[in-house]
């Protein structure tokens, strides 16, 4: 079968012929309906070197997936062969308390077998390829009836981590509130529809993107501003009416950062999702009194039910552009150069 393969570290991937998987006891193998592109894929291809991470390359691409189940190894009763799924990214080891959280993001110790992997497409074979083998029917989410597959791939992280962050501060968000979106484009974008889809606080995005910026007001955002005017942080200052009870960052700079402190207020809550390395001072004055601040790390599985469960009513629609599997390194190349709109999915 045909797979997108990350040869090596700081190296392009390759479009290569692979053995189609066999599943043994406890295993699924999937026929891909949609993978996902990830910008930490680019950090896979270009950041990482040898002993940075405790994983071995080559390896298949791709941790968003979704797909039909095409065979299943001995001992699998919880699936049925053609049944439509969506694959939870992180596999730990089912046996720590965060995994019997079903916050496999944080497990302590390896899945048996995967010493070396956090998950398919980080560590060991992910969803790039035609057929895709899952080490345990445990990290397969039903599909909604009527909901297409290969839009529920994207939402593995692209949805189930904004939903997380949301979830995390839903309490805060309360009619009247002011969320500040910060990045509107494949997972910010998705934050703005779940946050509409589970509140009625106001959201003001912002990004520095005219595309992202028309993509937050289709998804539903109130007040959408340019972020890299110098007035920015003046302006969410306005529209707030002094600052915001939740901010969430999906970029994650020194200066998104920075714009992020600014906007909120007193007791507020501010999350960081974006993965581009910044930080920024924190005193006793910054942020604004009692502001509670935390990073995260993707969700949980029931909450992956729960970001499926909203789409199949059609209360969140992921946007995403859809490359054949001859294309992938294509969408790769789209994906580098910023010329996406949302997200990118390989349908082989």
């Amino acid at each position: 079968m045909k797979a997108v393969l990350l040869p090596n570290w700081k190296s392009d991937p390759q479009i290569v012929e692979v053995e189609e998987p066999t599943p043994g006891p406890g295993q699924v193998v999937l026929k891909i309906a949609g993978a996902g592109l990830c910008h930490s894929d680019l950090h896979l291809l270009h950041d990482f070197e040898e002993g940075m991470l405790p994983w071995h390359v080559p390896f298949i691409l791709g941790h968003e997936n979704s797909g039909y189940v095409h065979a299943v190894g001995e001992g699998v009763d919880t699936v049925q062969v053609g049944q439509a799924m969506a694959v939870f990214g992180p596999w730990g080891c089912g046996k720590c308390d965060a995994c019997g959280r079903g916050q496999d993001t944080y497990c302590i110790a390896p899945l048996d077998g995967y010493d070396s992997a956090f998950g398919g497409g980080l560590g060991t074979n992910g969803g790039q390829a035609e057929y895709m083998l899952v080490p345990d029917a445990r990290f397969l989410v039903p599909i909604p009836e009527g909901m297409d597959p290969v839009a529920a791939a994207p939402l593995t992280d692209a949805g189930l981590t904004p939903y997380h962050a949301v979830n995390l501060s839903v309490h805060k968000m309360v009619p009247g509130s002011n969320v500040v979106v910060i990045g509107a484009g494949g997972l910010g974008h998705m934050g703005i529809q779940i946050i509409k889809a589970m509140t009625a606080a106001n959201v003001v995005a912002v990004d520095v993107k005219a595309a992202a910026r028309d993509l937050a007001l289709k998804s539903g955002a109130d007040v959408v501003l340019d972020g890299g005017a110098d007035d920015v942080v003046d302006q969410i200052k306005e529209a707030t009416k002094g600052g915001a009870e939740v901010v969430i960052d999906f970029v994650g700079t020194d200066g998104t950062l920075a714009t992020a402190a600014a906007s909120c207020k007193y007791q507020s809550d501010l999350t960081l999702v974006g993965v581009a390395g910044g930080s920024f001072g924190f005193n006793l004055y910054a942020p604004p009194y009692e502001t509670a601040m935390r990073s995260i790390y993707w969700g949980t599985r029931a909450e992956l039910r729960q970001v499926l469960a909203l789409a199949g009513k059609g209360l969140i629609t992921p946007e995403y552009s859809t490359y054949s599997l001859d294309d992938a390194l294509t969408a790769y190349g789209d994906m580098e150069a910023g010329r996406l709109t949302g997200r990118a999915v390989i349908t082989p």
